[in-house]
């Protein structure tokens, strides 16, 4: 058994169930997110390409809205729940390391706490997987 393998069999095996409540916290955290980026769009083309409006900053707005509405949707019913972590792993560490940072690291600065805790509630359940209460667990348990 290779080294995923074996992470992905004690992440299965050791998920007690008050963290299938945290992880569906965190699916609705990144759904709210997503629906702020969409409701201000503005903002968000300022944070990932200034004032000018290339391609390659309208697809990052693109990708980081309907990553988080979708990927916090999946996430909160642990459908592919690492799949989607994935997807969310680039997001925010360019949250955390290039856009909240520049404000510095105080207590005031809210939005890089905040994606501080995702970015660590993410790799926990990169590991730890999706748990017995999601669509992952029915699918392995109801399969033909």
């Amino acid at each position: 058994m290779n080294l995923l393998h074996r992470i992905e069999h004690w992440g299965d095996t050791h998920h007690p169930a008050w963290t299938d409540a945290l992880r569906i916290m965190l699916g609705m955290i990144l759904v709210l997110k997503g629906i702020s980026f969409i409701s201000d769009t503005t903002y968000l083309s300022q944070l990932v390409g200034g004032l000018h409006f290339g391609l390659f900053p309208v697809i990052l707005v693109h990708y980081v809205a309907f990553a988080h509405l979708m990927g916090g949707f999946m996430i909160a019913m642990g459908c592919l729940t690492r799949l989607m972590i994935l997807l969310q792993l680039p997001i925010l560490i360019g949250a955390v390391f290039f856009v909240n940072i520049t404000q510095g690291f105080s207590a005031l600065n809210s939005e890089l706490w905040l994606s501080l805790i995702v970015l660590a509630l993410l790799l926990t359940f990169l590991v730890i997987g999706s748990g017995r209460f999601s669509m992952d667990e029915y699918m392995k348990q109801h399969a033909q």
